[in-house]
C-alpha cells in the first residue's frame, strides 16, 4: 500500500488525502480478489518504522484505522470475508487494539477471502517474537533444541494459519522488501509499479495477476 503520501503531494494536497484515499484502493483490492478467487489478501498497513513519521501524520494514520474497522465491519462480515491481524499490538493507542480486535472477531466465522492487515509490522519484530518463543519453550521442556527446524519456526509467527504469499505486489516503484514478511516471501513471485497505491485500480490488479500467471515457478529447481 505504498505512495500514498507521494500522491497527494503531487496534487497539492496533504498526505492524509491520500491515506483516505487509500482506504477506497482497499476495497477495490478486496473485491478483485473476490472476483479472481484469491484466498488470501494481506496488506502493509502500518510498519513498525512508521512511527518516525510526524506526529499528526501518525494521528491521523490512527483514526483512519478506527474508522475503516468500524465503517467497514458490517461489509466485511455480509461478504463472508474473515480479518486477521498481525504485528505488535504494543505502542498502539488503545481505541485501535480494541476497533481492530472487534473487527477479527466479529468476521471470525468467515469462509471467504482472507483479509490480512499488517499493522504495526516489522518482519524482523516477528521473527524475534517467534524466537522468544520456542525459547521459552525450550526452556519449559517443551521443545528439544534438536526439534528446531523451519516448520517449528513457521508455526510460531504471525502468519502461522496463513500460506506464504505467491506474489508480492509492491505499488509505488520502490525497489525493496521494506521489512515486510521476510520469512514468508522466500520464493515468492514480486511485481514492481510505478503506480501508487490510490490509483492501483482493478485493470492494475488484473495486469499483475496475468504477469504472475506467465511467470514458470521453479522454487530452486530447474523446472
Amino acid at each position: 500500500m505504498d505512495g500514498n503520501g507521494r500522491w497527494a503531494q503531487e496534487r497539492g494536497f496533504p498526505r492524509i488525502f491520500g491515506h483516505r484515499n487509500g482506504t477506497a484502493a482497499v476495497r477495490t483490492a478486496i473485491e478483485t480478489c473476490v472476483q479472481v478467487g484469491i484466498e488470501v489478501l494481506t496488506l502493509y498497513s502500518f510498519s513498525s518504522e512508521n512511527w518516525a513519521r510526524p506526529s499528526d501524520e501518525i494521528k491521523a494514520l490512527m483514526s483512519l484505522c478506527v474508522d475503516y474497522c468500524e465503517g467497514e465491519r458490517d461489509a466485511l462480515r455480509e461478504h463472508n470475508i474473515r480479518v486477521r491481524v498481525i504485528g505488535r499490538r504494543t505502542g498502539m493507542p488503545e481505541e485501535v487494539i480494541e476497533a481492530l480486535d472487534t473487527l477479527e472477531r466479529t468476521t471470525a466465522e468467515c469462509t471467504g477471502l482472507t483479509l490480512c492487515l499488517a499493522i504495526n509490522y516489522g518482519a524482523r519484530d516477528e521473527i524475534v517474537d517467534a524466537v522468544r518463543d520456542i525459547a521459552k519453550r525450550v526452556q519449559a521442556g517443551e521443545v528439544e533444541p534438536d526439534a528446531i527446524d523451519q516448520q517449528l519456526v513457521a508455526d510460531s509467527l504471525y502468519t502461522h494459519d496463513l500460506p506464504d504469499p505467491d506474489l508480492l505486489i509492491r505499488t509505488g516503484g520502490d525497489l525493496r522488501v521494506s521489512n515486510y514478511l521476510l520469512w514468508q516471501i522466500s520464493y515468492s513471485e514480486i511485481f514492481v509499479t510505478q503506480t501508487y497505491w490510490p490509483e492501483f485500480d482493478q485493470a492494475s490488479w488484473l495486469d499483475a495477476v496475468r504477469d504472475y500467471a506467465r511467470r514458470q515457478r521453479r522454487f530452486g529447481g530447474l523446472a
